[in-house]
């Protein structure tokens, strides 16, 4: 009777763990396409990189809101009930852009949508499928199936990528530019919608045992400091929020808005495949090792590209980076799931994402006015040297405090 007992709960968290990957799945295709009609969409209204970097700042400010909400909350509330919010906020995203002109409105609707215009994953579901996916994964599985999670994510954010190119399809149907890009967004609506139906098969659970009140207890110092390296990290990346790449592709190489979802398709394939090679690394040398010295080489090619002579060196400098610079992502969320008490997890994971998007919302708007610059190319310089920075930082604070798996 045990063992039937036994099979059946791994059964079921084998189905749980599943259904999240679905849903990340969901998200990740209707990112893929929304970073990159975005910023096409507001250039279609007659807005300027500035304006782009404005919305940007928005967009990754709500982000940051809602992720510490959650992540305070969760431990105290049912997380089925909190991700099919998120699932409602993704829909109403989804509605609200395509029936916005102004600026203020549409940065409004950034500030309090889901539409993410960096190439990370944040937003209201992250801390909560984080936290459901530790508790049900073990310590000696938790980076594999993080790898899997951001693996799923990357791999449907390229192929939403090549949905980007769908406004051409419509426009040669007859679609107005305007009109196409205003479908693209009621069918992001329409993927939260099914993620809501997912969302609604998780069981009833809490992140912490009834009677818990304190969100962050024995790991909270631990929690800070890599808070703020993360955010520092965070702030570099903003100079190349996904949605100011694009726009940087298209001043400087006048690259097309097809040929765009096409480079982001390799770029995001390349970073999805590079989650299990990082798990696989994990493994040998350490997560914090894995993070740290697949980051720098990633940084170094950025550099590079911002000083590359035409778009394929440019292009091909970005893949390379694209290779190696999400391998931090399973990395660094197992890292924080594994140094953390369960009840802590949600908590942890907003806590270390807040600040990382409060930072990256700062640089975008910085990042839209060097756009304008006689060097367009700075942020990449600017975003590669503080990662470095942020790189040797982490590795010297933290090589000494290792995960349960790494002890002994």
């Amino acid at each position: 009777m045990a063992s039937i007992a036994t099979e059946s709960e791994t059964s079921s968290k084998a189905s749980l763990i599943a259904l999240l990957y679905a849903a990340r799945a969901l998200r990740g295709f209707g990112d893929g396409f929304a970073i990159i009609i975005l910023p096409a969409y507001m250039t279609a209204l007659g807005f300027d990189a500035v304006a782009v970097g404005l919305v940007a700042t928005a967009s990754l400010l709500g982000t940051a809101a809602l992720t510490l909400a959650t992540g305070w909350i969760a431990p105290r509330f049912d997380l089925r009930l909190l991700l099919l919010f998120g699932a409602g906020l993704m829909i109403a995203t989804g509605l609200a852009f395509p029936n916005v002109e102004h600026l203020t409105l549409i940065a409004l609707v950034g500030f309090i949508g889901t539409v993410n215009p960096s190439s990370g994953d944040l937003g209201v579901a992250v801390p909560l499928e984080h936290a459901v996916l530790a508790r049900t994964a073990s310590s000696e599985r938790r980076t594999q199936v993080f790898a899997r999670y951001s693996l799923i994510g990357a791999l449907c954010a390229a192929a939403g990528s090549l949905a980007a190119s769908l406004p051409d399809v419509l426009m040669s149907a007859g679609a107005t530019r305007l009109g196409a890009f205003r479908a693209m967004f009621y069918g992001y609506a329409a993927l939260g919608l099914i993620c809501a139906l997912l969302y609604r098969r998780v069981p009833h659970a809490r992140a912490e045992e009834k009677g818990a009140t304190a969100a962050l207890g024995p790991s909270r110092r631990t929690v800070y400091r890599l808070a703020a390296l993360f955010s520092v990290d965070a702030f570099a990346g903003g100079f190349v929020a996904q949605s100011l790449l694009v726009l940087w592709l298209f001043q400087r190489f006048d690259l097309s808005l097809s040929a765009a979802g096409l480079f982001f398709f390799w770029s995001s394939t390349l970073s999805a495949f590079s989650y299990p090679v990082a798990a696989w690394i994990a493994r040998r040398v350490g997560l914090v090792n894995t993070m740290v010295f697949t980051h720098i080489p990633s940084s170094v090619f950025l550099i590079l590209a911002a000083l590359a002579p035409n778009l394929y060196v440019a292009l091909g400098l970005l893949l390379l980076r694209a290779a190696l610079s999400q391998m931090d992502v399973p990395t660094r969320t197992s890292y924080v799931m594994a140094v953390v008490t369960p009840p802590e997890r949600p908590a942890a994971a907003s806590v270390t994402a807040v600040p990382r998007s409060l930072a990256s919302a700062i640089s975008p708007a910085i990042a839209g006015v060097l756009l304008t610059t006689a060097f367009p190319g700075l942020p990449l310089v600017i975003c590669g040297t503080l990662k470095i920075a942020y790189d040797l930082a982490l590795l010297f604070s933290f090589r000494h405090i290792k995960p349960p798996e790494e002890v002994g």
